[in-house]
């Protein structure tokens, strides 16, 4: 879940490639085994895992994970280890490890991603996060991993149907998730916020579907050319393979997105009119680039950035996102125009940094991605003013990804506009934007949580569906 990834943490990628490459050197000391250590960020710790494994020609073989972000498998290029020194490179997130082994076996060295930050490793596996509200077996109700198509794009979505142990004709719901390539669980950092959700409703007499993502996990498709729309037509398969199931009644189906999920529950729901509900978990009602722009002041901020800082930043970051809004134009000549805004306010020496370049470049290809790209030009009011299901809109007061009340009262406003008047609306003091108990807010803090989402936002979802 998440609408965009954080650019000023340390790694924060979801759903890097899994693979390895080889070394170039040899060392009599084998440090093959798995090492783990803590990054102390501004905004917290990252836990940090390296596995290295050694092949029968003696070079070494390493990936990296970062469990606190839901980060597993990252490529690394090299690895060596000579006269006790350990230095990785890691240019896919353009960033390197170098250590010293000590005679206590283990490791102190410097983790450069940008800038440099200590990070000493211990030998073994770091300790598995708690997640106390992760479903555990034996449960009280039916599941049945299920195969559902979308012909128009002729591809197959491997998900798990929930039902109920007792009765037929059960109300339904379809879990849409959040961008990026998610699997059906929704998971992030260790938590599994939809696993916990349909563990909850379907106690409670609701069948749930929740599929892997196009291209994620076990779905066929491809993600990363797929935009919300694309999104849609898989959440309009899982609604009619539910109606296809006689133990489903088909006039109580719904929907619930979590948030860019929010934005494809409004396009299916607006079209289809037999759609019973829509449960928007911070759900957008605002044009993407405005999001986006209140996105990165509260992600700044959260991260110590002065106001006055940000005031300075801000006029050049709308620029950016207005040049995003020429839709005559190709992404490579957005791609071009891009990269000159942003060169023009960098430094010789920053041009001149190879790291710095490349992380830019990067940046700029994602944004003119398909599915970006159509995010940032997508206007839910549209969709909002056709809706006439009853739509339940809750947020986080401490969600720094997608504002409460900027949200909040947009989508309440577009669709009471259209006569449609069963709207609630909902925010809760102290929870972030995966509606988990929190201090700050922060994107760190995810991972650190124990908590997946709070319950009383578990409640008050069933209770109001059980209304409609």
């Amino acid at each position: 879940m998440k609408i965009v990834k954080a650019t000023c943490i340390v790694i924060f990628i979801t759903g890097l490639l899994a693979g390895v490459f080889f070394s170039s050197s040899v060392s009599a000391q084998d440090i093959s085994g798995v090492w783990h250590g803590k990054l102390s960020l501004p905004t917290g710790s990252l836990t940090i895992v390296f596995h290295i494994s050694q092949t029968e020609q003696g070079a070494y073989v390493t990936t990296l994970d970062s469990p606190d972000q839901g980060a597993n498998g990252i490529k690394t290029q090299t690895t060596s280890f000579n006269d006790s020194t350990l230095i990785i490179q890691i240019p896919v997130i353009h960033a390197s490890y170098k250590g010293k082994l000590n005679s206590d076996n283990t490791i102190n060295g410097t983790f450069t991603q940008g800038m440099p930050l200590p990070l000493n490793l211990k030998k073994g596996e770091a300790s598995r996060p708690k997640r106390p509200q992760e479903p555990q077996p034996p449960f009280p109700y039916r599941s049945e991993e299920v195969t559902v198509r979308n012909e128009r794009d002729g591809i197959n979505l491997a998900g798990t149907l929930t039902l109920p142990e007792k009765g037929t004709k059960f109300p339904a719901v379809v879990m849409v998730t959040g961008s990026g390539a998610q699997n059906r669980d929704e998971e992030i950092m260790g938590h599994k916020p939809f696993f916990v959700i349909a563990d909850y409703l379907t106690r409670n007499g609701i069948a749930v579907l929740r599929c892997d993502d196009r291209g994620t996990a076990a779905s066929q498709g491809t993600h990363a050319t797929a935009t919300n729309e694309d999104f849609a037509t898989d959440t309009e398969a899982m609604v009619n393979y539910l109606r296809s199931r006689k133990e489903i009644n088909a006039k109580k189906i719904g929907i619930i997105g979590h948030s860019a999920g929010g934005i494809i529950a409004f396009i299916v729901a607006q079209k289809d009119p037999s759609i019973a509900f829509v449960v928007s978990l911070a759900g957008a009602g605002v044009r993407g680039d405005s999001l986006m722009l209140k996105q990165v002041e509260l992600i700044s901020k959260s991260q110590g950035m002065p106001d006055a800082v940000w005031q300075g930043m801000k006029p050049s970051i709308r620029n950016r996102y207005a040049i995003l809004q020429q839709t005559d134009k190709t992404p490579e000549e957005l791609q071009k125009e891009l990269y000159a805004d942003v060169t023009k306010t960098m430094s010789p020496e920053q041009l001149k940094d190879l790291n710095t370049i490349q992380q830019l470049s990067a940046q700029i290809s994602s944004m003119t991605s398909p599915w970006y790209l159509h995010f940032m030009r997508y206007d839910p009011a549209q969709d909002l003013k056709k809706l006439k299901c009853p739509v339940l809109a809750l947020n986080g007061e401490k969600d720094i990804q997608v504002d409460a009340a900027m949200n909040l009262t947009a989508i309440q406003e577009r669709i009471t506009g259209n006569g449609n008047k069963n709207v609630t609306v909902k925010a809760y003091p102290n929870l972030n934007h995966l509606f988990q108990t929190c201090e700050k807010g922060t994107l760190a803090e995810y991972g650190q949580l124990e908590e997946t989402i709070n319950p009383e936002v578990l409640k008050d979802i069933i209770e109001w569906i059980r209304k409609q």
